[in-house]
């Protein structure tokens, strides 16, 4: 199977399956003397365990990381840094039933159809578990830039139809109730309305947004590996997430010049914006504003409501899908979303210092 690295400098690759003995992940690029400990990583790994309330599968994982290598007296060495979760709480017999068909909104049919047959217990590679390896790497890139003086914060924007309140916005409160909105009144009649899909065996898709600040100017290449586009690929690549926006998003095609451009001015020396309808981002580089991701996540599919599908024999058949599932991915996926985030920037901070001789100069004269 290709396609299970990620990024240029500062690489990833996760590894392992659902029902598999172990997930993890290898980094590799990461610059020697970082501080770095498994407590760092367990604290974000923590955050998308499952287990955690009502509205998060009932799978008991600790998800506890180990550091195999690239790690020495407390400091990151230069090489490649191996992280290992092994599975403890797999229910495997769950899911026998589905082999024989596939699941309206899982990857069954097209992995059948890709590789000829498919691990079917809790879709192996297609799993949210594979995101754990992502999670470790993201915990890394996330002290990398808080060692830059970057900090990053995630949290549900909305859950279905209810979205938070810019003037009830309260950093505090994301960790205080378990959907991570920072809005309580938003987080209550958020699960009011879950509580609701659980009781009808449905399920709910909602937004994280992300917000970076004190990301430099000049993050990004011009043409193809503009930083809108890495970060959209990065997102993009976690399973459920159907859009992606930066800034405005998709408001900004309703709008006009005068309204969606940003003027700039001076601030004492220094050029700013007056507004940040970009999200950050300017030609695909990034401007020195606050930087401002939206990933939208899909309804988990995976609803014990009775559905149409097909099984292996070409014949209609309606399904109740057995075991533990999440009613709503959005809560345990802000880690995620933060962690690719990170992940890219580290990796275009890396890039980028080869990008003026003046930055060479200051590394090796």
């Amino acid at each position: 199977m290709a396609g299970s690295t990620f990024g240029t400098d500062f690489k990833i690759t996760t590894w392992g399956e659902s029902h598999g003995k172990a997930l993890g992940v290898v980094i590799d690029g990461c610059p020697a003397g970082l501080n770095l400990c498994e407590s760092d990583i367990q604290i974000f790994l923590d955050r998308r365990k499952p287990g955690q309330s009502l509205y998060t599968t009932a799978r008991a994982e600790g998800d506890k990381a180990e550091i195999l290598s690239g790690v020495f007296n407390g400091k990151t060495t230069g090489t490649p840094i191996s992280v290992i979760v092994y599975n403890k709480d797999q229910h495997s017999s769950d899911y026998s039933e589905i082999a024989s068909y596939f699941r309206p909104g899982h990857a069954d049919y097209t992995f059948d159809e890709k590789y000829g047959f498919r691990d079917y217990r809790g879709g192996g590679r297609s799993s949210g578990r594979e995101t754990i390896g992502r999670v470790a790497a993201g915990a890394i890139a996330v002290k990398l830039l808080n060692e830059l003086n970057m900090d990053i914060l995630s949290y549900t924007r909305s859950i279905g139809h209810v979205n938070i309140d810019p003037d009830n916005f309260n950093k505090e409160e994301i960790y205080n109730n378990p959907l991570y909105m920072p809005d309580e009144r938003a987080a209550k009649e958020a699960c009011d309305y879950l509580d609701k899909l659980r009781a009808t065996g449905d399920s709910s898709g909602g937004t994280v947004e992300c917000i970076v600040r004190g990301l430099p100017t000049g993050l990004g290449e011009p043409v193809f590996d503009k930083l809108d586009a890495e970060l959209a690929k990065a997102l993009m690549s976690i399973g459920a997430v159907k859009a992606v926006e930066v800034g405005n998003g998709i408001e900004a095609a309703i709008s006009t010049g005068s309204a969606n451009n940003d003027p700039f001015r001076m601030d004492k020396d220094r050029v700013i914006k007056a507004s940040n309808n970009s999200g950050g981002t300017l030609g695909g580089i990034s401007d020195g504003s606050d930087l401002i991701l939206r990933a939208h996540f899909k309804p988990t599919p995976s609803i014990s409501k009775a559905q149409d599908t097909v099984n292996k024999s070409n014949e209609e058949i309606r399904v109740n899908i057995k075991g533990r599932h999440d009613p709503v991915i959005v809560p345990r996926a802000v880690v995620v979303v933060e962690s690719m985030a990170a992940i890219t920037l580290v990796d275009l901070l890396i890039r980028n210092t080869s990008s003026r001789m003046d930055n060479l100069k200051k590394i090796y004269i």
